[in-house]
């Protein structure tokens, strides 16, 4: 769908009557096989949409005058798909749903599994109308809508034949989390082409690349392939009210990308397409931890590890926080390179080198990945031995032991001095166990 076709904005009142709303559309024009292509290939339109058709009254809508009177439509819509309050803004508002209005030629389909639905037995005439396939995606871009309306040859008077709609544009999982991509259809019971059975397709897309995931035969009531283990669908919801969503009973790394929900009616398809995004978050850890004790000024290797993540963007960087409080970003290290693991998840290292000299005495060396998952972060302790000069009372103290031993050593000298020419023995008294000091 083309973003811009959100961007015009007609002055008129944007609500019909009821709770329907009037809707801003581009209509595409169809390239003209040869010759030059003159004058633009879009043109603005309404869609006046009602529940009841008793309620369209054309010649009551005065077109803007930046609309052509001819692409004025007025849809029957009994399912009120097309009347969801997140295609009704408030008045004012610059989010404006976006429509993009394409002729359709029915026709039969090619796919295998909606072949049978085509019976050679079923008359055309019912097809000789004019047929529009509107795809709209609301405001607040949450909800996605396939419609497929008809109206008599000539006519603007058109009724929904098929809607198709998914409330889960973007999708985002846990890896291992169960998953409902949301998908649900209706179909008027009044048309010929709804008594046949219909049919319902998911495939996958991921930068190029394609698969079927599930393929189902509502006709024959017949599971016709399943492309990816662990997808199903709830088929009494699928059959009672028209619900194809699909089930992934576990999420991984490999389900992330764009998934498209098509349904099958005879001669007609209606799809829609939705994101699934399985992200999480790293795991992280440091080595060594704990942090050996350190002299100032030596550098410390480090290293953090993250691991079990996904996608693959993550941004690792360091922090410090000193005793302080305050924090200093030390930079990414030296990051390697990334690699997968078995289940799909990414792992990364990033290398410290730590120079203390600046850090102050103690403080907690942080590694932090942020990622789409959520920011994670894991610290470790610092603590530096040699850290600065004494302070003035350590050092008035060191200059008081210094006296006294000073002191101490001069008191000493000064006996020994003294007694220089005495002679000193020692005797053992015998009797009494005792020795004696005898001076000369």
């Amino acid at each position: 769908m083309d973003v811009n076709a959100s961007t015009f904005t007609a002055q008129f009142s944007i609500c019909a009557h009821g709770s329907c709303p009037v809707l801003e559309c581009w209509f595409m024009k169809e390239k003209v096989s040869g010759g030059l292509s003159g004058g633009p290939n879009q043109d603005k339109s309404l869609l006046y949409v009602h529940k009841h058709a008793d309620s369209h009254r054309a010649e009551s809508h005065d077109a803007p005058l930046e609309v052509n009177p001819d692409r004025l439509y007025f849809v029957t819509d009994p399912a009120a798909t097309l009347c969801h309050r997140s295609l009704n803004p408030r008045r004012g508002s610059s989010n404006k749903p976006m429509c993009e209005i394409n002729p359709l030629h029915p026709q039969p389909s090619t796919l295998e599994l909606a072949v049978p639905l085509t019976e050679p037995a079923l008359s055309p005439i019912y097809l000789h109308a004019d047929w529009l396939s509107t795809a709209l995606q609301s405001f607040d871009k949450t909800m996605s809508i396939s419609a497929i309306t008809r109206a008599p040859t000539g006519t603007k008077e058109h009724d929904v034949i098929l809607t198709l709609t998914t409330k889960t544009v973007l999708v985002q999982s846990r890896l291992g989390a169960p998953v409902l991509l949301d998908c649900s259809f209706w179909a008027d019971p009044s048309s010929p082409l709804t008594g046949t059975g219909f049919a319902v397709e998911w495939r996958y897309q991921f930068r190029g690349d394609g698969r079927l995931v599930l393929a189902y035969d509502g006709k024959s009531d017949r599971l016709s392939h399943t492309g990816e283990e662990g997808a199903t669908l709830d088929f009494e919801a699928l059959h009672g009210r028209g619900n194809a969503s699909l089930i992934l009973q576990e999420a991984k790394v490999h389900h992330s990308g764009i998934y498209i929900c098509s349904v099958y009616l005879p001669y007609l398809q209606a799809q829609v397409a939705m994101e699934l995004q399985v992200v999480e978050p790293p795991s992280l850890s440091i080595h060594p931890s704990p942090l050996p004790l350190t002299a100032q000024g030596q550098t410390i290797n480090i290293q953090c590890e993250a691991s079990g993540f996904a996608p693959l963007s993550l941004d690792l960087h360091w922090e410090f926080k000193g005793a302080d409080g305050n924090t200093k970003v030390l930079g990414s290290g030296s990051l390697s390179s990334h690699r997968q693991l078995w289940d799909g998840t990414y792992t990364q290292s990033s290398r410290l080198e730590l120079d203390t000299a600046d850090l102050g005495r103690a403080g907690e060396v942080a590694c932090v990945g942020v990622h789409p998952g959520g920011t994670r972060r894991v610290s470790v302790e610092i603590n530096l031995i040699g850290f600065s000069s004494p302070s003035i009372e350590d050092s008035m103290a060191m200059v008081g032991v210094a006296l006294v031993l000073y002191g101490l050593i001069k008191l000493v000298s000064w006996s020994f001095s003294g007694s220089g020419n005495n002679k000193t023995s020692i005797m053992w008294n015998g009797g009494k166990e005792k020795w004696r000091f005898l001076c000369g």
